[in-house]
């Protein structure tokens, strides 16, 4: 064997290359290092496809997305020529985000007071600890008599109208029986008294209402009034009059009733780019999910919605005495249980609502006081879309169109614009294009908050967002500071938006048979929650009165409570 001596030159080389390849693995390190810490700082979406149950591993899973999901936000489609102009198209609210994305999140901590709450979080379901955060147990108004929309009149009232009319019956007392005056056949017998444990769940939900919420998110009731609707015998059910969509009117033995909307398409499916906004089928998951985000937003102005498997045969053919929906049932060539119905769209042999073969899946929604004891107002939205294929409205032609509406009564005082960008800040996040009216209970004037009714064409598209839901934000450029606190919160890591809206709706009967919302959908939140706050971002940027403070004492409560 030849024996090889190595020079003092090759030794030079060989240590030369030795070095280098040191100094690269040690610079690789750094780097990696820096890529870590930069992705954690602020996470905007979890695009996973698998449903996360281990928290340390959800967090790692959603830093290593949020890249791509973030960049997924620039395909919010820009509008018409002069909104490009004027308003914020995806595009600028994505490269905005990204020169202040760690003062955005810095920013939610302080507001929030998160960074003391993040230590109580772990061991702590997300959804448990949001809902006790303090801005969920912010103090609300003192309530006076006339702040209940309905109350049980007591033995005084009872004796002022018995001496205004003259009677001389015997007065109803405290523990006196309301008699029924119906006798058909299935109801239960009334036995109510004035104590509220007598009360069935949906007469404790129409005596809950008040003028500044629709129920309390802590009324152990809303817990029973789901129960309810998810379980009770239903004894009749009839197609109820109005709207463009199929949908019945269920009545119960205790003479409740709720709505029902009808499963036409599987949760996956997404709406056709080239179907407009009012040609859309109306989803029952959807009317679940709006009810469940509403909460989580802390806005409780959506009737309290549950999903339910019922019997097609058993609970709708053989119980409806309604002649426009029996004679529509039929039998399709897989053997299901179909019926249509009569409405304007989507009542057809083309369109039936079938069981599998006689299992249906329903939404089903608490109904609000009967319009005789609660009469409510409707009013048309001022960014109302014109239901047009080529007309577009005024707010989407002129820039300053909220000039106007700002000197339009109800918008001219008081919460009525701030209360109005809330629903459009719930729209955007599902997606909902179809908000053309809203209602309020007359009772309380315009001194009350808005009700959200009516969410079957949400969460349609979760790979498209739409901008122009926000055109009242964008172009007002005010809002309520409890709604903004609150969306910061929900944007942070423990609060995530899409990982909170998971669990709640895992509350739900029907996540048994399917998630309520697929993955993407609950993606498409926290990309849409990022736009919201780009959009209020922008708007601080070029005004000063942008912030509605109705948390004055915030700041100062939460140094002391903050969780």
């Amino acid at each position: 064997m030849v024996k090889r001596n190595l020079g003092p030159s090759t030794r030079s080389i060989y240590l030369g290359l030795a070095c280098l390849s040191l100094a690269l693995h040690l610079l690789l390190a750094i780097f990696c290092l820096s890529v870590l810490q930069t992705t954690c700082v602020l996470p905007t979406s979890s695009s996973s496809s698998i449903p996360r149950t281990d928290t340390h591993h959800n967090e790692s899973a959603s830093h290593s997305t949020s890249s791509s999901t973030a960049s997924s936000s620039n395909k919010l489609p820009a509008r018409t020529h002069s909104e490009e102009q004027h308003s914020p198209t995806a595009n600028t609210l994505h490269h905005k985000a990204q020169d202040s994305i760690g003062e955005v999140t810095e920013k939610a901590n302080k507001l929030t007071g998160a960074g003391k709450a993040i230590q109580n979080v772990k061991g702590q379901s997300k959804l448990e600890a949001l809902f006790e955060h303090p801005l969920y147990n912010l103090p609300g108004p003192e309530l006076q008599t006339d702040d209940w929309l309905l109350r049980v009149k007591t033995d005084e009232d009872a004796k002022d109208v018995g001496s205004e009319e003259g009677e001389s019956e015997e007065i109803i007392t405290s523990d006196s029986e309301w008699q029924s005056a119906s006798e058909e056949d299935g109801y239960d017998k009334v036995s109510w008294t004035r104590d509220v444990e007598t009360h069935p769940p949906w007469l404790r939900f129409h005596l809950g209402i008040s003028r500044w919420e629709l129920y309390n998110r802590k009324d152990p009731n809303l817990a029973r009034l789901t129960h309810y609707l998810a379980t009770q015998r239903i004894l009749g059910a009839v197609q109820k009059t109005g709207g463009t969509q199929l949908k019945l009117l269920i009545s119960f033995p205790n003479h409740g009733q709720a709505l029902l909307k009808p499963m036409k398409q599987s949760r996956d499916a997404e709406t056709d780019v080239n179907l407009f906004y009012f040609s859309d089928f109306e989803r029952h998951n959807a009317e679940i999910a709006a009810f469940h985000l509403d909460r989580l937003l802390g806005f409780n102005r959506i009737p309290p919605v549950v999903g339910r498997l019922i019997n097609v045969t058993a609970d709708i053919r053989e119980k409806t005495t309604d002649h426009k929906v029996s004679r529509t049932f039929f039998t399709s060539p897989a053997g299901n249980v179909c019926f249509y119905g009569q409405c304007e769209y989507y009542c057809s042999t083309e369109h039936p609502v079938c069981g599998r073969p006689h299992m249906l899946e329903v939404s089903l929604a608490a109904m609000l006081p009967d319009l005789s004891l609660a009469p409510r107002r409707s009013w048309r939205s001022p960014w109302r879309r014109s239901y047009s294929r080529t007309k577009l409205a005024e707010w989407e032609k002129n820039p300053n169109y909220c000039d106007t509406v700002k000197q339009t009564p109800p918008y001219s005082q008081g919460t009525r614009l701030v209360d109005l960008i809330d629903m459009v800040i719930l729209d955007f996040l599902m997606s909902n294009m179809d908000r053309h009216h809203y209602e309020t209970f007359e009772k309380f004037g315009n001194e009350t908050f808005l009700l959200h009714l009516d969410h079957g064409r949400a969460f349609g598209r979760h790979s498209q967002d739409e901008p122009s839901i926000l055109a009242p934000l964008q172009q007002c450029c005010r809002i309520r500071r409890s709604t903004l606190l609150r969306l910061r919160l929900l944007l942070l890591p423990d609060f995530r938006l899409s990982d909170v809206m998971r669990e709640s709706l895992a509350q739900d009967p029907l996540a048994a048979v399917a998630p309520l919302l697929s993955e993407p959908h609950l993606s498409a939140l926290d990309r849409r929650l990022a736009a919201v706050l780009q959009v209020v971002q922008i708007c601080q940027e070029k005004h000063k009165d942008v912030i509605y403070d109705d948390v004055e004492r915030y700041d100062q409560d939460s140094s002391d409570t903050a969780v």
